[in-house]
This record gives structure tokens, sequence and C-alpha cells, in this order.
């Protein structure tokens, strides 16, 4: 079944953006100084099968720094116990409050990811509401999976995480998988298991953004 998102034609306040360029100066693995310009390079979304929460992929540069992968989730209420999660909140013009997290601490993320790199059903299609019906909209990327076996076939069903490391690369470990996402994106990082790769405007060469391994 292919996956799909629904992007809604609405303003933001703070921006994405804007919500990033305030957060990432905290995190550890931050390369640039505090109040440099943040940018968006380009994003990818998963599908929430239960269509509660969005999941979405932003790859951001802070002035001339590297380009950083940085997960997201949006939510219409705060998630009980995930306050170490919390990127921000923003005034969304057609769904109101939403709650931004950075996904690698969420289970929903780590069930859409593992989906997507194990089952190669990859990212999901955009589309936007406009007068009443939908439109495809052009991603601004593409990913795809590499080195899929047999040996993966249950271990995409996640249905917890025993633990977080937000170091880069962030390491979430399932009860089934350990998914590793870099933070800092670099041609030179490898792993074995099953890998996503991410190409992009400028960037025509695949560059791994996630790594899966059955524990």
């Amino acid at each position: 079944m292919r996956r799909m998102a629904l992007i809604h034609k609405a303003t933001l306040s703070p921006t994405k953006v804007e919500l990033l360029a305030a957060w990432l100066p905290s995190r550890p693995w931050y390369q640039g100084e505090a109040g440099a310009p943040v940018e968006r390079v380009a994003s990818y979304r998963f599908d929430d099968p239960e269509g509660v929460v969005g999941i979405e992929t932003l790859l951001v540069k802070a002035g001339n720094g590297p380009t950083y992968q940085i997960p997201v989730t949006y939510r219409g209420g705060p998630l009980e116990g995930a306050d170490e999660w919390l990127i921000g909140t923003t005034e969304h013009s057609a769904l109101g409050r939403r709650w931004v997290y950075d996904a690698t601490g969420e289970l929903v993320y780590a069930e859409a990811l593992a989906q997507a790199m194990l089952t190669g059903s990859g990212q999901a299609q955009e589309f936007m509401e406009v007068d009443g019906h939908l439109e495809p909209r052009q991603p601004s990327m593409s990913i795809t999976t590499s080195n899929i076996s047999t040996d993966y076939a249950e271990a995409r069903a996640v249905i917890a995480i025993l633990g977080t490391d937000a170091s880069d690369p962030t390491v979430i470990q399932t009860d089934k998988l350990t998914l590793t996402i870099p933070r800092v994106l670099n041609h030179g990082v490898t792993s074995p298991g099953a890998v996503l790769f991410g190409t992009w405007p400028g960037q025509p060469a695949s560059v791994p953004l996630a790594f899966a391994n059955p524990r």
C-alpha cells in the first residue's frame, strides 16, 4: 500500500526553521555558532498508520556549517513523559497549536523508520489539499534502501524503545532493532545492515541517512 502524507496549506508561527534555529545550538553535535542563520535544505516524510502524528525528517544547514538531519514529529497535544524530546510549540493556522518533538525519542518514528527501511516502502507520497481536493506535491528529496535480507522479516515490527543515545550518530535501541541516525551527514559514514540513503538537489550522490541491525 502506498504511504501518503496530507500537507495543509497553512502558516506556522514560529516556523519549523525558527524552532530549529533556537534548538540546534543546544545539541552536543552542533558544530556552528549560536545565532547562525538556519536554512532548510530538503525533507522527507513517513506516514503514521493511525493518522495522528506528523513524521518529517528535515535536512538543514546553519551558516556555513554541515548539513544536519533532524527527524521531528508533530502532535496536537503534549506527549506524556517526553519533555526531554520537545523542540517547541508552534501555532498552525489550520490545526491550531502543534507540539514538535525530536522524533528519535518517539516510538512512532522508530516504527515508521523500520518499516520504510526493511520493507522498501520508502517515504510517504505528499498531497496538498487545494479547494477540497488533493493534489500531489513533488518531494524535495528521494530516499532508497539497500542490504535488506530475510533476517529482517520479523525485526521490522518494532513495538518498544528500550533507550536512545542522543549523540551523533543517534542510536535508538528497540526491542528488535538497533537504529542508527547520523545527525551530521557525511558520505564516509558506513555500517553493516540495512541502509537508508538520500539524494536531493545539489547532492546527487547518495548519502547514508540511517542504518538498521537486528539486536
